[in-house]
C-alpha cells in the first residue's frame, strides 16, 4: 500500500518530547485516516484510535472519556507514553474547548499523551485551533493526490490524471467512467458539501452553494467576474455572499478562486476570481462529455491541461508555503504567478506549441519576476509539470 510523504514528517514529531498537538487536515478521501493507521502500525507505544464520525450527536464529554481512557491504561500500566488519535473531531460541538482542558491538564501534571486530531474541513478546525489552541497545535495539510503519486501507485499516464484527478479510492472504475462519474459525484462532492460545509456551517441558500460550485467547475482555469457570476445563477444574492460560499468550497478542498497578482493586498482581494478545482475530477465528473471525445477537441482538452496544472500548483502551495495568482491587464493575461519569500515567478500554459503571450512579455517588463516558464509541448512540456515539485520552479 502507498505511503504518502507525511508519514515520515509525523513520525518524526511523534518520536520528539512531547511538544504539540498534531492537527492532520485535508479534503476527503485523500488517505489522512489511512496515514495514521499505517504510522500506528509501526510505532511502539500504546495508542488508541477513535473517530467522531461514528457518533450521532458527539458532545465534549465523548473526547474527556477517550482522554481519561487513556490516563487510566498509562496508570494500570505504567506506561511512559501513549498516543491518542481523534478522527473527525470537527463534528464535536465545543471540541477545541475540552482539547485544550485536557491538554493543559496533562502539560501540569506530566502526563505523556501525544495527541492527534483529524478532519475533513480545515475551516471548522482553524476556527477551533486558534480561538482556543493557540500556541498548542502544528497543523499538517493532507492534499489531493498528485500526479506522481498516482503514477505510482496505478499506472497512469499524465493524460489519465488530467482527466480523472487525484482521487485513489476511484482509480478501480475509471473503465466504466458513467459509474466513477455518478460515484465522485455522489459519493464524493455530495458527501464533502453536506458533511463539511452545510453540517457545519449556517448557509442561508445551500442550493446557491450547489450552484456556485458546479458553475465553478465548468469554468476551472478561468476567470469570472462575480457580476458575471451573478448573471449565471438565479437568485444569486450580493457579491459578499458568493464570495463568502467560494471560501467555504476552497476551505473544503473542493473549488477555490485564484486572486489577480497585484502590487498590494486590497487590489488581489478586490479582484475577480480564477476559479479552480482542487482535484479535476470535480471537473471531469461534472463534464457531458468522456475521457475519449475530450481528447479529441484540442480546444476542451487545453483546458483540462490548465485546470490540472492548476490544481496541482495549488495542492502543492499548502505545505511548500507559496501563493498561487494570475495576473490580466487591459485583456493581457498570464495563468499563473507563484510569490514566495518576495520572489515571484510567471507560468504561461500552452497546450499547442506557440510563442511567448504578449501578456507574459508586458508582465516581466513591469514586475520582473524571479524566473519565467513557457508550458507547451516543444519546450517545457505540460506532463513534467505535473511530475515536479513546485517549489523547484523557484
Amino acid at each position: 500500500m502507498h505511503k504518502r510523504y507525511h508519514i515520515k514528517q509525523l513520525k518524526k514529531r511523534l518520536e520528539e518530547p512531547r511538544l504539540f498537538i498534531q492537527v492532520i487536515t485535508g479534503p476527503r478521501q485523500v488517505g489522512k485516516t489511512t496515514l495514521v493507521n499505517q504510522l500506528l502500525k509501526e510505532v511502539t507505544v500504546r495508542w488508541a484510535f477513535e473517530s467522531a464520525d461514528a457518533i450521532p450527536a458527539g458532545t465534549p464529554q465523548w473526547i474527556e472519556q477517550l482522554w481519561e481512557g487513556a490516563r487510566l491504561k498509562m496508570r494500570t500500566n505504567k506506561l511512559n507514553e501513549y498516543i491518542l488519535a481523534i478522527d473527525e473531531i470537527q463534528k464535536i460541538t465545543g471540541w477545541s474547548e475540552m482539547v485544550k482542558r485536557l491538554w493543559d491538564e496533562d502539560t501540569r501534571n506530566g502526563v505523556n499523551i501525544k495527541v492527534l486530531i483529524l478532519g475533513s474541513s480545515r475551516l471548522m478546525l482553524q476556527q477551533g485551533i486558534t480561538e482556543s489552541l493557540a500556541g498548542r497545535f502544528e497543523l499538517m495539510y493532507m492534499s489531493h493526490w498528485s500526479y506522481s503519486e498516482m503514477r505510482k501507485s496505478f499506472g497512469w499516464d499524465a493524460c489519465t490524471y488530467a482527466w480523472y484527478g487525484g482521487y485513489p479510492g476511484s482509480a478501480a472504475i475509471i473503465s466504466d467512467e458513467d459509474r466513477w462519474k455518478k460515484y465522485i459525484s455522489d459519493s464524493l462532492i455530495e458527501t464533502s458539501i453536506a458533511k463539511d460545509i452545510l453540517m457545519l456551517t449556517r448557509i442561508d441558500k445551500p442550493a446557491l452553494l450547489r450552484k456556485l460550485f458546479e458553475l465553478g467547475c465548468s469554468y476551472s482555469g478561468q476567470i469570472l467576474s462575480y457580476t458575471k457570476i451573478q448573471g449565471q445563477l438565479q437568485d444569486a444574492g450580493n457579491t459578499t455572499t458568493l464570495s463568502h460560499y467560494l471560501n467555504l468550497l476552497d476551505t473544503a478542498g473542493l473549488l477555490g478562486g485564484i486572486e489577480k497578482y497585484a502590487a498590494d493586498v486590497i487590489r488581489k482581494r478586490a479582484s475577480s476570481p480564477k476559479f479552480q478545482v482542487h482535484n479535476n475530477a470535480l471537473l471531469s465528473a461534472q463534464s457531458g462529455l468522456h475521457f475519449s471525445e475530450i481528447r479529441s477537441n484540442p480546444k476542451d482538452w487545453g483546458r483540462v491541461i490548465e485546470s490540472a496544472i492548476g490544481s496541482h500548483l495549488v495542492n502543492q502551495s499548502f505545505s511548500n508555503n507559496y501563493k498561487v495568482y494570475y495576473w490580466r491587464d487591459r485583456g493581457n493575461e498570464v495563468d499563473f504567478v507563484l510569490e514566495r519569500h518576495n520572489k515571484i515567478v510567471a507560468i504561461e500554459v500552452k497546450s499547442t506549441p506557440s510563442q511567448p503571450s504578449k501578456g507574459l512579455d508586458i508582465f516581466v517588463r513591469s514586475f520582473k519576476p524571479h524566473r519565467v516558464y513557457l508550458i507547451d509541448n516543444k519546450n517545457l512540456h505540460w506532463e513534467e509539470v505535473l511530475a515536479i515539485n513546485p517549489s523547484d520552479l523557484f
